[in-house]
Order: structure tokens, then C-alpha cells, then sequence
């Protein structure tokens, strides 16, 4: 029976191949991008409680979890048979599977639309909390959020909220466009109907002192000028944003439970290198979108002022990354002690550049790392999770991590550079930990008869390659069993070679750990061979 892309897409995301009896590879395998989407006109506009998700998953967990059985294991979903994650609504392949010239890396979302310089139109205004922000209308009716940086804090929060855009937007994600701008106050004027709540607590009409007013608890330039981070609005309709466990049920395409998806479990790896402990659900955004006239929701990462060393309003405590906000365990140990044990993290010895905040790389431990509070999809990342995590960092250059953070216009140079250091540090801590929880063997491909991979570990110099065995099989697509061939080593063995078309082969790839291995998969098609699937095991 012939499965349609679509039902193929079904069964994945339900897995239920083996109960209707799906064959391991299709023709058109491996898939590298998804159907497209069906059109979705009933997704309503739903607002998430970061307080209820807090309780929710410090107490609680309503997500499918891994059991300590051996069958227990929940692989990661929404993934190609290679193990990578075709394009969707959720994550687009860029670094890592492609080469990104630093120029595109430097433009992200996009780096064509900043508000147009001159007159700006305030449409509504945060005026609570340590930073203000403005909702602005340029002289195009383009609009953007503006914030500020605190004021002891001048670009800590611009930069690392600008960076966050590129760095997630490089590694797969949709983001919003960010932009630093530089601007007169005097430059902002005020919408007809822009309120504010007065000193009797009720609201009324928005000035220019009032403006100006606010402005006075924002860092400004000598010349009286501010730096802010102006977000231009996502396009479509916001409707909330997602979470990371279960489906959004409105959502005809949201098929996946979120903590099984690969793009979620690994996004465990980029927030811990970038620092982002705040990757919660509130700093998340869905779009319903329309294109070629059907609608559809598609999933954004927001709101990055907490990345890099900053908390936004303040730097990031030195808890930020080490300890959830409540670890019962933790309490138990500061009530033993009255107090007087004091975490090693509590005792580093932190740099200290107010454009940057808490960023460090010396204490910093890949997979120790903790957001603020416990994520469901991190929870339940599997050591090929975070190796498909960390190809995509350890893909960064150093030249385009510079060039990156040089975009963010630190004005101190010492800052700039501990920045970078700690980016390239930790990045190659990351390569160190996640690459030896697997055999990181990739890029396989067949030339000249012989099969050809790369070991990344010896690719970035983070690790050595070991002597690999390769043992050879034919490969039962229908049945999925392995029948031994003759054949030892790389070098495509004589029973593949006399292969006729369609016919599947299999390497397994065995280092100096006998329980880390990759299995190839290679399909024979008029007398060439393609890789169509991977497995690994750990």
C-alpha cells in the first residue's frame, strides 16, 4: 500500500510504524523538508501564565517521560531518518547542515528594516519595572518594541537581546528582527490615545515630560542620545505561545509532542552555551501566518535580554545556569547547614563589565547547566539530542562568533573580548562533552566505492579519532532484519556491488567502545549508492 508524504508525516509524528506495519525507509527518504502545513482557521489566541508553567513543572510533570525499562526510551521525533530535523514551522536547517557565510550569519531574520530614522510615533508604553519600553510607529507605519538597557547597565540587555536574534535564527529557529538604534528623545512624539496610569492610579493621557521623564531611569549618551533594541513586529496574528510539553490542540499541524521533539530537546544544548536560563514558554511566540492563502501557525523564540550575562533588568545572579530557582534537595542542604554552605558557583570569581553581566566560562559545565526552572523537552534529551545540539554550535567559527559579537557595538573592547572568549570556550566545551557521549562519526557519503565519514571530534580538535571496525549486511527494508555479507573495513563490499536497484545495505561502525555505534544505511539506485538513514547507539 502506498503512504502519501502526509501520512508518512502522521505516522512519524505518532509513531506508530510498527503498528501498521511501515517499512523503515520510502522513497523519497530522507526527508529534509516537512508537507505543507494544513490551513488552520480555528488556532485561537490563548495568553500562558509563566507562574502556572513554574509550579506546573517544579512539581508536577504532564510530560511523557523516559522509564528506567529498556524499552522505556522515548527517541526524539519530528526527525528524518538521518536523525536531523527537516524544515517546518518549527526550525529551518542553516548552520551546521549548509555553509553560512558570515555575512548571512550577521544578517539573521533580517537586517534591512530598522526603523527609519527621524520622527518616531509612541502607540502605547511599559512604564512599570526597572526598564520602560515603547511600542514605536516609524514614518513608514513599520512597527517596532523598543527597549532599553538598565541604568547602570548601559547595552547589556540591547546586546545580548540583539545577539540572541542571530545566534538562535543561525542555529534553525525563527526569531524576530533586531535591531540597535541610536536616537534623539526628543525624536519620539506621541499617538492620539497613548495613556498611562497617573499618580491617583488612574490611567490618563501620555505626554511628552512624561516621556522624557521616563527616559531619565534609561542609560544616556553624553550628547543626550539613547542606544535601545528596536524588535520589529512578528508578522501575522500573535496568538500565545508554546509549550514544552503536549500538543497545541487547535493546531491541525502541531503533531508532535513537544518534549519529543529533536528542535526542543536539543535547543537544551544552544541555551546552555548562549546562557539562556530564561528559555521558558513566556519567551516563546506563535504566528498565525498567511501564505499562498492558507493559514498557518508558526513557532518563534523571543525575548533574549536574558542571555550572555544579563538578567535584563540587572546581570544574571550567579545561581542563573547552576541552580533551578526551587531544588528541593539544595533547601534541604541550606536548612542542615543554617546557611553557611556556600555553592562553588556562588564563590566564583566572575568577571565584572557592566555591558556584559554574569558571563563566565571557567565553571561552566555543558550538562550541568539549569534554566531557571526545570523544561520538560530539556528533561528528556537523549545523548543523540545533544550530539545533533552540538554539531550545529561547535559549526561556528571563531570569525563568525567574532564577527557577531563585534555587531553588537560594545563600546568597551575588553568587554567585546571576554565576550567572544567565553562564547569559544564554551563552545568547545560543548564539542568535548556531547562528542564523547557518542561515536561522532558524520558526513558519510560513498566515493569510489568506499565509504567516506568524518570524525568531528578530530574535525574541531576537540577529540581524537579511535581505529574503526566496519562490518557489512544486506538490509531488509519490508522486515527490517540484517542478513551478514562478507566484508571488513570501508570499502563496499562484493555482494552490494552485484546489488541490483533498490536493494539496501548496512555498515556498522564500531570504535573503541563497544557500545557506540552508527549504523549506515546506504539504498542502491542505477549502480550508485546513497546514504539514507542513520542509527546510532550509545
Amino acid at each position: 500500500m502506498h503512504t502519501s508524504r502526509f501520512q508518512r508525516t502522521l505516522l512519524m509524528a505518532l509513531a506508530l510504524p510498527l503498528v501498521l506495519g511501515a517499512k523503515k525507509f520510502y522513497s523519497d527518504d530522507p526527508l529534509w523538508e516537512m508537507p505543507p502545513p494544513l490551513d488552520s482557521t480555528v488556532v485561537v489566541s490563548r495568553d500562558l501564565s509563566d507562574f502556572y508553567d513554574y509550579f506546573l513543572y517544579t512539581f508536577a510533570n504532564p510530560a511523557e517521560q523516559h522509564s528506567d525499562a529498556e524499552s522505556g526510551v522515548i527517541p526524539a521525533q519530528a526527525v528524518n531518518t538521518l536523525g536531523e530535523v527537516p524544515d517546518s514551522q518549527w526550525f529551518t536547517n542553516r548552520i551546521g547542515h549548509r555553509e553560512m557565510s558570515i555575512e548571512e550569519i550577521l544578517r539573521g531574520p533580517g537586517n534591512d528594516r530598522p526603523p527609519v530614522a527621524g520622527s518616531w510615533t509612541v502607540v502605547s508604553a511599559k512604564t512599570e519595572g526597572l526598564t520602560p519600553g515603547f511600542m514605536i510607529k516609524d514614518s513608514t507605519g513599520e512597527r517596532y518594541l523598543l527597549k532599553f538597557d538598565p541604568k547602570k547597565h548601559a547595552e547589556m540587555a540591547s546586546a545580548a537581546d540583539f545577539l540572541g536574534s542571530k545566534f538562535f535564527y543561525a542555529l534553525g529557529y525563527n526569531t524576530p528582527q533586531n535591531y540597535i538604534v541610536h536616537f534623539d528623545p526628543n525624536d519620539l512624539e506621541i499617538a492620539e490615545g497613548v495613556t498611562m496610569i497617573g499618580q491617583d492610579g488612574k490611567p490618563r493621557p501620555m505626554t511628552k515630560l512624561d516621556v522624557i521623564e521616563i527616559l531619565e531611569r534609561v542609560p544616556q549618551k553624553a550628547d543626550g542620545s539613547i542606544r535601545a533594541l528596536a524588535s520589529r513586529l512578528l508578522p501575522g496574528k500573535p496568538i500565545g505561545g508554546f509549550r514544552y510539553h503536549g500538543t497545541r490542540s487547535d493546531d491541525p499541524n502541531d503533531l508532535v509532542r513537544h518534549e519529543h521533539r529533536r528542535d526542543l530537546r536539543g535547543l537544551y544544548v544552544f541555551c546552555s552555551w548562549l546562557g539562556h536560563d530564561d528559555s521558558r514558554s513566556i519567551n516563546t511566540l506563535d504566528m498565525l501566518v498567511e501564505e499562498n492563502g492558507k493559514k498557518f501557525v508558526r513557532h518563534h523564540l523571543i525575548d533574549f535580554g536574558s542571555i550572555l550575562g544579563s538578567a535584563s533588568e540587572e546581570p544574571n545572579s550567579a545561581r542563573g545556569g547552576n541552580q533551578y530557582v526551587y531544588e528541593f534537595d539544595e533547601a534541604l542542604v541550606q536548612m542542615a547547614t543554617f546557611g553557611l554552605r556556600v555553592p562553588v558557583w556562588y564563590r566564583w570569581n566572575y568577571k565584572k563589565f557592566p555591558s556584559v553581566g554574569r558571563f563566565e566560562h571557567g565553571f561552566y559545565k555543558p550538562d550541568k547547566w539549569k534554566p531557571e526552572y526545570k523544561n520538560p523537552a530539556f528533561e528528556n534529551r537523549l545523548p543523540d539530542d545533544t550530539y545533533w545540539g552540538a554539531k550545529k554550535v561547535m559549526a561556528f567559527s571563531d570569525k563568525a562568533v567574532r564577527a557577531l559579537v563585534e555587531s553588537a557595538g560594545y563600546s568597551n573592547a575588553e568587554a567585546r573580548e571576554w565576550v567572544i572568549t567565553c562564547l569559544l570556550e564554551r563552545r568547545d566545551k560543548i564539542g568535548r562533552e556531547y562528542f564523547s557521549r557518542v561515536l561522532p562519526l558524520d558526513d558519510f557519503a560513498v566515493e569510489g566505492e568506499r565509504l567516506r565519514w568524518e570524525h568531528l571530534g578530530e574535525r574541531y580538535g576537540v577529540s581524537t579519532a579511535p581505529t574503526i571496525a566496519v562490518t557489512w549486511s544486506k538490509f531488509d527494508n519490508q522486515a527490517e532484519t540484517h542478513q551478514e555479507i562478507p566484508g571488513l573495513g570501508p570499502d563496499l563490499p562484493a555482494a552490494a556491488k552485484a546489488g541490483g536497484a533498490g536493494d539496501y545495505f548496512a555498515a556498522r561502525l564500531v570504535g573503541d567502545e563497544p557500545a557506540k555505534t552508527v549504523t549506515v544505511y546506504l539504498r542502491k539506485t542505477a549502480g550508485e549508492f546513497e546514504v539514507v538513514g542513520i542509527d546510532r547507539t550509545w
